[in-house]
Order: C-alpha cells, then sequence, then structure tokens
C-alpha cells in the first residue's frame, strides 16, 4: 500500500526560532513532511543556512528574517506567507532564557524574556489566526517548557522564563477557546531539557532528555492526528532519557 501522506503535504506553514534549535528541527522535519516552510528568526545568514539544507533535500522553505519583538516585523512576515498561500499551520518556537537571581534580574532581562518568549508568540499566533480563518482551518503549535507548567520543579534564576511560559500556556488556551468556531486548534507542547545551545550556556551541568530532532519529529507526528479533543491542551514532555 502506498504510503499515507502526512497532514502538512502541500500546506504553507510558519515556524519561528527556525535558525537553531527546535526551531530549526521542526521546520526541517515539516519540510520533509511536504509543507511549504516559511522560516522567521532574526539570523538572517542561520536561515539562509536552514532554507538551504531544506531545498537540498529537495523541500520547500522561504526565510523572512524577523525579529517577533516587533509588531511591523511580524505583520511583513505575514504578508509574505499570504503571498506563498494561506498558512494552516504555526509553530511558535522562538525563546530566549538567561539565567539570573531573582534580586539581579533586571527590568531590561524581564521585559526582554516576556517580549520574545510572550508577546512575540502573541503577535504571530494573531496574525496566523486571521489568515487561517479565511483559509477555513489552522494549526498552532507554541513551544511552552516544564518551567510553565503548576507544581513541578522549578530551577534557581529562571523568574522571567517561568513567567513567561506560563504565560503562553495561557495564551494557547484562548487561542483554542476562540478558534473552535473556525476550524482553528491550539496546543502547548511543554519539554523538559532540550539539548539545545540555549539550554547549554544556560545551565551546562543540566543533562538534557530530548533532542531537537525528536520534538521537530513529535510536531509532525502531532499534526498528524485529529485535534478536536486535544485543542488547547498543554502536553508535557519529561524525557527520553
Amino acid at each position: 500500500m502506498p504510503e499515507k501522506a502526512h497532514w502538512l503535504h502541500g500546506r504553507v506553514a510558519v515556524v519561528t526560532g527556525a535558525s537553531r534549535g527546535i526551531g530549526r528541527a521542526t521546520a526541517e522535519a515539516m519540510a520533509e513532511a511536504g509543507a511549504h516552510v516559511v522560516l522567521a528568526a532574526r539570523d538572517r545568514a542561520a536561515l539562509e543556512d536552514v532554507c538551504g539544507r531544506i531545498r537540498l533535500a529537495h523541500g520547500e522553505a522561504t526565510p523572512v528574517p524577523t525579529d517577533i519583538r516587533r509588531a511591523e516585523e511580524v505583520e511583513r512576515l505575514f504578508a509574505t506567507t499570504e503571498g506563498i498561500g494561506l498558512p494552516t499551520a504555526l509553530v511558535c518556537a522562538a525563546g530566549v532564557l538567561s539565567r539570573v537571581p531573582f534580586e539581579g534580574t533586571t527590568r531590561e532581562i524581564w521585559e526582554e524574556t516576556l517580549a520574545v518568549n510572550l508577546t512575540g508568540a502573541f503577535l504571530c499566533c494573531r496574525a496566523a489566526f486571521a489568515l487561517m480563518r479565511r483559509a477555513g482551518e489552522g494549526r498552532i503549535v507554541n513551544i511552552a517548557s516544564l518551567s510553565g507548567i503548576y507544581a513541578t520543579e522549578k530551577f534557581s534564576g529562571l523568574a522571567a522564563y517561568t513567567v513567561s511560559k506560563h504565560g503562553l500556556v495561557g495564551l494557547t488556551e484562548a487561542i483554542a477557546v476562540e478558534g473552535r468556531p473556525y476550524g482553528i486548534r491550539a496546543v502547548c507542547l511543554s519539554p523538559g531539557a532540550v539539548d539545545t545551545d540555549m539550554l547549554r550556556r544556560a545551565n551546562p551541568d543540566l543533562r538534557a532528555g530530548l533532542t531537537p530532532g525528536e520534538l521537530g519529529e513529535l510536531i509532525v507526528a502531532l499534526l498528524d492526528k485529529p485535534w478536536g479533543a486535544v485543542s488547547g491542551a498543554n502536553i508535557a514532555i519529561f524525557s527520553n532519557a
């Protein structure tokens, strides 16, 4: 029997944080599944590299350098995307993490962390929502963290990061409610330690139990399933070790 096509096949998808880590691995996995992936991140050279790798593997990708903290750049990102086709998938994987004791958490660190991890995701989800509503369907995956799950053990020095991820969970729940009449679904994935440069810089001693590639494959597999009952869920992913 011929292999069934992925849900992503022939669709337009947007991935933020696509220049490295979870975003990069997810973009590559989604392109392999047949999506035209619009790659968003601040690092133009790194985006071009990811785009080249995808095209070399006969996938489709368009790099759009974007600072998701800036509403006008997010608007440009989705205007470019609309020119390719109405997006029906969005993965918000962009994130920053600064490990600083609570008393040493400056207003600048606080605002930068929330601007990228929460406000940036909001801006992207809002822009995608409007286009998905026109498309008649859409699926949004927000990458949160075990740090954003109630009653899980927290690490010191991550106050701003923890708050941003709690907010992202709430944002996802709100999108799921408002998107239901339009066929727009949203979920959070909240992994534990993932082997990324960001994690190694923040906590070199923490052993990662997941790889970015595993998260990317999981997202593609999740998108292949019906989302009626799962929309609004925050899915905790503890470890693969």
